[in-house]
């Protein structure tokens, strides 16, 4: 049994995002994992300011909920980061805690990567909604992911979900009338399977 945060970084509370997200849970915990969902939408995640007080052993001067997630995000095994896309691109709220994930890095004189520090080995994943399906809709948000979680930060990837063609949500939530609610069920169900 593995321990699975999914942030979820925006988005309507029973929109096409959420949707997904119970999708995901819902076939991970089927397949025994304990699932946890963050909503940033109810959390308080300011950005990174660059002070350094992290480094030299303080907690973040930043009063906000980060630092109630961070032990969570230590604990898990896998971080699934779900959003809508956003100006081709994650929600601001997410980017604003990978920002401050530089506080959970610990110093490192061989640092891996080239990085100056080293992060918490992770397993992760990307869940993206979105209302349009052409070729080039996610290679923003997929490069992204691949660069600041997996080339940057460090942690393994288990897969993207990269649910196009849900539609205008002005009217309402779609993903419904596409096959992207059952990919995530079984995205979930067999994240860990060998």
């Amino acid at each position: 049994m593995k321990q699975i945060l999914i942030i979820q970084g925006g988005g309507r509370p029973k929109g096409n995002t959420a949707q997904l997200v119970a999708a995901f849970k819902r076939g991970a915990e089927e397949a025994g994992h304990h699932v946890e969902v963050v909503s940033l939408i109810k959390k308080e995640v300011k950005g990174c300011l660059g002070c350094n007080a992290c480094r030299y052993g303080k907690p973040c001067i930043q009063k906000d909920d980060f630092n109630e997630l961070a032990p969570k995000i230590k604990a898990a095994d896998l971080i699934v980061f779900a959003s809508p896309l956003y100006f081709w691109t994650l929600s601001s709220r997410i980017k604003a805690l990978i920002e401050r994930f530089y506080c959970i890095a610990e110093k490192d004189t061989d640092p891996p990567l080239g990085r100056y520090e080293r992060y918490p080995v992770k397993d992760s994943a990307l869940l993206v909604t979105a209302a349009d399906n052409f070729f080039w809709t996610f290679e923003q948000v997929a490069s992204y992911y691949q660069y600041a979680i997996v080339n940057y930060i460090g942690f393994h990837d288990r897969g993207m979900l990269l649910a196009g063609g849900c539609g205008d949500t002005n009217d309402g939530p779609q993903i419904d009338k596409t096959r992207h609610l059952h990919e995530a069920y079984e995205f979930g169900r067999k994240i860990f399977a060998s």
